[in-house]
């Protein structure tokens, strides 16, 4: 019996695995949801994730470089999980405008309510920098333009304007927080945004 087997047949221990890097992305991003979620936006950190996920801060650097960084791949999995919830209601749907509707209001709201009350102030700390907002405009864009995509069958004029759609969007933000903080309901954050989006359908007809 080899040193190490015996060693291990002595105290039971096994070797340490080391983590895949998708894997150890995961553990780092799940851990800094729960520190937004338990300590606040402004409580995250590399250093403190890297004492929330158990590892070293080299390891936290290595996966996001700064903060900037971190707080962007938060929103990026944020925006990844909306576009799949979205995705997956559209192919559910029936091609009539009020199911169109149902499906923005409810995969945008739904969506929001499953990350909790974390994703404003991580959308807040978003503002606060350049490059940050640049990525927020962004996404703001691909999600819009999909909106378009699935409203303008609808429009008498065969298009959507974009003040309209900009509008639905941050009636979207907005619901959704108030939803999320229990300001209101779900189900209200929903039926108001539907309406929301039947009124700019309507106004383009």
């Amino acid at each position: 019996m080899s040193s190490m087997e015996s060693t291990i047949g002595k105290t039971g221990a096994q070797p340490r695995r080391r983590l895949l890097r998708e894997d150890r992305l995961r553990q780092l991003l799940e851990a800094a949801w729960r520190i937004v979620r338990e300590e606040g936006t402004e409580a995250l950190t590399l250093g403190r994730l890297a004492e929330k996920a158990g590892v070293t801060k080299p390891v936290v650097y290595d996966h996001f470089g700064t903060r900037a960084g971190l707080l962007a791949a938060l929103y990026r999995e944020f925006d990844a999980r909306q576009t799949a919830l979205m995705d997956a209601a559209f192919g559910a749907s029936k091609p009539t405008l009020a199911d169109r509707a149902a499906v923005i209001a409810s995969s945008y709201v739904d969506c929001v309510l499953r990350q909790g009350r974390e994703i404003p102030g991580v959308i807040a700390a978003l503002a606060g920098s350049p490059e940050l907002e640049n990525i927020k405009r962004e996404y703001n864009g691909v999600f819009i333009e999909k909106c378009r995509a699935m409203l303008m069958p609808f429009a008498g004029t065969g298009a959507i304007a974009a003040p309209g759609l900009w509008a639905m969007l941050g009636a979207a933000e907005a619901l959704s927080y108030a939803a999320a903080t229990g300001d209101i309901t779900a189900g209200q954050a929903e039926r108001e945004l539907f309406e929301t989006i039947i009124a700019m359908v309507a106004r383009n007809g």
